[in-house]
């Protein structure tokens, strides 16, 4: 078993590009970027962005779901069927509210968190056994803020949060090819080392 499915979590428009809540879009992008003749394209069937592209010897594709995240269940449902990529094939990239920014967890299963777009792939794969890359954003009270948490996840973080979440998505890339070539136990190891 292996990934076969890496996709990122975010709201469309450039309204929300640089919000909290689009962390999972971050890490995605800045992959793409990363892998050679690898560009996300619109798909209208699967209503994403997407790419297939080669990680560690095996084919890949990167999702970004272009619904609202509390449907982002509708692409993923739908290429996991079209490709037949199983949900223990699946990583999804998401941003964390009980993660302090700087910190990156990976972990198979268990509920959504609250978390829209987890409850919405949930309920579109019939399981929540996927893989979940959590990217940390922090959580208002434990940043000293009195914001709501909706209103939290779509503002911008202030610059030191950006500079902490920026560094967890590069060390959270590094692990990308184990996942891909399944070796699960090294990335979790390497993603949860100082």
């Amino acid at each position: 078993m292996s990934i076969r499915l890496i996709v990122g979590l975010g709201n469309p428009g450039p309204e929300y590009q640089l919000t909290r809540h689009n962390a999972g879009f971050w890490l995605v992008d800045n992959l793409a970027n990363s892998l050679p003749h690898c560009a996300l394209q619109r798909d209208t069937r699967m209503n994403a962005l997407m790419a297939k592209t080669n990680i560690a010897g095996q084919e890949t594709w990167l999702l970004e779901p272009q619904t609202y995240m509390n449907r982002s269940g509708q692409s993923v449902g739908a290429l996991a069927r079209f490709y037949k990529i199983a949900p223990d094939e699946i990583l999804v990239v998401h941003d964390e509210l009980d993660i302090d920014p700087g910190v990156a967890k990976l972990k198979k299963g268990g509920s959504s968190g609250g978390h829209n777009g987890l409850k919405d792939i949930t309920a579109a794969l019939g399981t929540q056994d996927y893989w979940r890359l959590r990217i940390g954003i922090g959580h208002p009270r434990s940043l000293n803020s009195q914001q709501a948490v909706v209103d939290f996840v779509l503002h911008r973080p202030r610059k030191e949060e950006q500079i902490l979440i920026d560094e967890t998505i590069e060390k959270s890339l590094q692990i990308i090819p184990l996942l891909v070539a399944g070796k699960f136990d090294a990335a979790t190891m390497q993603l949860h080392t100082k």
